[in-house]
């Protein structure tokens, strides 16, 4: 009978795959993958679909927290009698710019990584590390500016709001930069098939979709100004 595959979010290590003795070690999660990652009609999930379908379940599920915190930052706004408009810091405009380039930067890394380009491979995702650590950087300082404009968590509901959401965006895009980081120490891994690049994938979907977040998340912020 297949296993079952369990609902979490598997981690970088899981969507490996190692060779010992010069041959493949078969990760076969219901008796269907032929141990690279291929597909077999006649079993079940390989490890490869099995990353992809937990970073998917993992992406839905941060989806309904910020459509969930949207949702309260909405009917709290037309509900709230005397609400006092947050300050838009001008820095989120140069964090948007910043966010962007870094998906740009991260398919470029993954275009030569496919090339077989690993110094090209390992310096566009220096790039997009950096970026993703300015991003970080500027949110730090849209929070100073916030405070220096009077604006603190536990004052208005909007400020409050805006504190929680940038936030939890920093916090899930850190856990981006750490995915980053792990695929520039594993570079020479990657490179000769010890490690399965399914891990490279995996995490430029994350990123793409942390990217797609903050522009939504950005859109709300626009909408605090009025």
């Amino acid at each position: 009978m297949p296993t079952s595959v369990s609902p979490s979010i598997p981690s970088s290590t899981d969507c490996e795959l190692s060779r010992s003795g010069g041959g493949p070690t078969s990760i076969d999660l219901g008796g269907g993958g032929d141990g690279f990652g291929n597909w077999n009609p006649m079993g079940s999930a390989t490890p490869a679909s099995a990353c992809r379908a937990g970073i998917y379940a993992g992406i839905a599920s941060i989806s309904m927290l910020f459509a969930s915190l949207t949702l309260i930052f909405v009917t709290r706004l037309k509900i709230a009698t005397g609400w006092a408009h947050t300050p838009f810091p001008p820095v989120l405009y140069l964090n948007t710019i910043l966010l962007a380039v870094s998906s740009v930067t991260l398919e470029r890394s993954r275009s030569a990584l496919s090339a077989d380009r690993m110094r090209a491979y390992r310096g566009w995702l220096y790039a997009t590390l950096a970026l993703g650590l300015a991003f970080l950087a500027g949110q730090l300082a849209a929070w100073q500016q916030l405070a220096a404009a009077g604006v603190y968590l536990a004052g208005n509901p909007s400020g409050a709001f805006f504190y929680v959401i940038t936030a939890a965006h920093g916090l899930h895009l850190l856990g981006g930069i750490l995915a980053l980081a792990y695929l520039v120490l594993k570079t020479r891994e990657i490179r000769w098939g010890l490690k399965r690049r399914t891990v490279v994938d995996v995490t430029s979907i994350y990123w793409h979709f942390m990217d797609a977040l903050w522009f939504s998340v950005f859109a709300v912020l626009l909408v605090m100004r009025w």
